[in-house]
């Protein structure tokens, strides 16, 4: 039986809310660190967790197995949901480690967007481009995220050149950064004609206030003005020879919008977040099979399994299977069927995941 209009009209609008996305990158390049600020930011978190916790400071909250923890590294990918803006945000944090890629490989299917980071002193790295070809298989538009400018990088021209030879696609600014390492002042809105500058905290666990000055030729207090002019001239020479960011380019995957800060002093994170939700596309409907006919969002209920997970805990043998829903709603103690085998399914433990 179809669904009532009302009852339709209001799930495709839910459905329209919703932002999945992945986030890749070589190990290192800052994507835990980038996930814990994008849920600070987010308001789902009170406090950012660190990589490696120091005594008293919080853990993270993707990178939760105990051996995560004392390596520091990710090896399994949790799924994290929040609301940011009216949108209700599906994160996934892949491993970057080539030795557990296939984990990152079955997440992307369920992905409709994915953030791709990049480490500002070393640019494209191996495992970043492994990734990008996947995500150019699947077809998912990229937005990239230029981090660590705290640090000493490479030049932020050279850095968009990169993207732009070895990914074939059209690197777009959105924001850009005045000066990196100790003289790394913030970044310039170039949307917005804007400079963002945020106050910092103790380990970036918490969000500092942001200030934003309208761009004017003097440099704002506290900034080098040698930096400040430099920035200015990047500005205007990326005005006259780089293209608009445009929507269908994007999601054709033809552009790739780039946002730059330091994820570790919550610079730009914030900005990205907002560009997320307004770039990333809501869930389109998906073929049951290949060559078949996309199957509409308000059908009956459907869904895929992306991931199993099993064993986490000693005391129990437990399974945790992972769904990216693709038409329709699900509720607990919903009856279905399992396409493979035709066998009848009690969904009697769904649950909402978040890191543990």
């Amino acid at each position: 039986m179809a669904a009532p209009r009302a009852e339709r009209l209001g799930l495709l609008a839910d459905i329209a809310r919703r932002r999945t996305f992945a986030i890749i990158s070589h190990p290192d390049a800052g994507k835990t660190t980038l996930t814990e600020k994008l849920l600070l930011f987010a308001g789902a978190v009170r406090e950012a967790g660190a990589v490696r916790a120091r005594r008293g400071a919080r853990a993270t909250t993707s990178d939760w197995m105990e051996f995560e923890r004392r390596r520091g590294i990710s090896i399994s990918s949790t799924v994290l949901q929040f609301e940011y803006d009216g949108a209700v945000c599906n994160l996934l944090d892949t491993p970057g480690h080539a030795d557990f890629g296939e984990d990152t490989y079955r997440t992307l299917c369920a992905a409709d967007a994915a953030i791709m980071v990049l480490d500002a002193a070393k640019g494209l790295e191996p495992q970043t481009l492994k990734l990008f070809r996947i995500c150019r298989t699947r077809q998912l538009p990229l937005i990239t995220f230029v981090n660590k400018l705290d640090r000493p990088a490479l030049p932020a021209l050279e850095l968009l050149d990169q993207v732009a030879a070895r990914l074939g696609i059209a690197a777009v600014p959105v924001t850009w950064p005045v000066s990196d390492g100790r003289q790394f002042a913030g970044v310039i809105d170039r949307q917005r004609r804007e400079f963002v500058r945020v106050e910092r905290t103790t380990h970036g666990a918490t969000a500092g206030a942001e200030r934003r000055l309208k761009l004017a030729t003097a440099a704002p207090v506290g900034v080098a003005g040698e930096s400040w002019r430099t920035a200015l001239e990047e500005l205007d020479l990326l005005d006259a020879t780089t293209e608009r960011l445009n929507e269908a380019r994007f999601l054709a995957g033809r552009q790739s919008p780039v946002f730059f800060g330091s994820a570790l002093a919550n610079v730009g994170v914030k900005r990205i977040l907002e560009g997320l939700v307004e770039l990333a596309p809501p869930p389109a409907p998906l073929a049951a099979e290949e060559g078949g006919q996309p199957r509409p969002l308000d059908a009956a209920f459907s869904a895929f399994v992306f991931k199993i997970q099993s064993n986490m805990n000693p005391r129990h043998r437990d399974r945790v299977a992972f769904l990216r829903v693709c038409s329709g709603s699900v509720e607990r103690g919903q009856s279905t069927t399992v396409a493979r085998s035709g066998r009848s399914l009690q969904l009697s433990f769904l649950q909402r995941a978040f890191g543990q």
